[in-house]
């Protein structure tokens, strides 16, 4: 019972450490971090389909599979607001 709190306690200490962080960027550093934050979602992305590789029951491999489509979803949305936040900062051809 007790690494459950453990693991509650170090879940809200990086939440909270996250907001603190997050709510301190200027708003001109936004697009270079969600590019680099989409690196992160890459890698999630990677862990979920190892651990669904080595999932054992069917409950697992439900999770496992979810879990996959989630962490894909967000690396892909997390590119295209990327690109969608860079095409802001294109001058069209007729601003020369």
């Amino acid at each position: 019972m007790i690494e459950g709190f453990v693991a509650l306690y170090i879940f809200m200490l990086a939440a909270f450490t996250g907001y603190e962080v997050i709510s301190k960027v200027p708003v001109i550093l936004h697009t270079p971090l969600m590019s680099g934050s989409n690196f992160i979602h890459g890698i999630v992305l990677v862990g979920t389909m190892v651990a669904l590789g080595h999932a054992a029951t069917p409950l697992e491999q439900l999770i496992g599979f979810v879990a996959v489509i989630l962490a894909a979803g967000n690396a892909v949305g997390g590119y295209v607001v990327t690109e969608r936040m860079l095409e802001m900062f294109k001058t069209s051809k007729g601003d020369k």
